[in-house]
């Protein structure tokens, strides 16, 4: 088992994130802060949405609880595949969780078709987001104390859909100006 902080996995995550950007950079031969600035909302909602994915919202010691990474001993109490099941028949706090997931991804929705020219429809954004989703869901599963669940994918896909809802519709408000 590995234990990672939250501090450990921000830089992780700066660090290839530059990286990535340095050899876009490279690439393309061009620079544009203008563009720099755009995707710095995406690396935002990456690191935001890593926090409360991967590391308990409790705090230990006053601090962020470690993610532990390896494999628990109950797969079957780490995976639900069964629509809402885990959401309402398990978990207390099922009415934040239900609010979180999705309000957590919105901005997801918002940002990422203003920074990607290929997100050019709901469609192809919620897509995007969805596929964004599962690859945290299926991350999890390495993760000990973690859940891998149908109803966050479905939740947070939620939220992708309402945040690139509001793009599209001020963007349809504007041309029909």
């Amino acid at each position: 088992m590995i234990e990672i902080t939250y501090a450990q996995l921000f830089i992780f995550i700066t660090l290839i994130w530059i990286i990535a950007r340095l050899a876009a950079a490279i690439k393309s031969k061009t620079f544009s802060v203008k563009r720099e600035l755009q995707l710095l909302l995406v690396y935002v909602c990456i690191v935001v949405i890593s926090r409360f994915v991967y590391f308990g919202f409790h705090l230990e010691n006053g601090r962020i609880q470690t993610l532990k990474v390896g494999f628990g001993e109950d797969i079957d109490d780490m995976i639900s595949i069964i629509p809402f099941y885990f959401l309402v028949d398990r978990y207390d706090g099922w009415k934040m969780n239900i609010i979180g997931n999705i309000t957590m991804f919105i901005p997801v929705g918002i940002v990422w078709p203003i920074c990607f020219c290929r997100l050019d429809t709901i469609k192809k954004t919620v897509l995007a987001g969805a596929g964004f989703t599962l690859f945290i869901e299926v991350t999890q599963l390495f993760c000990i104390g973690r859940h891998t669940d149908v109803d966050d994918l479905i939740l947070n896909t939620c939220g992708v859909a309402l945040g690139a809802g509001i793009v599209f519709l001020i963007r349809r408000i504007k041309q029909t100006k």
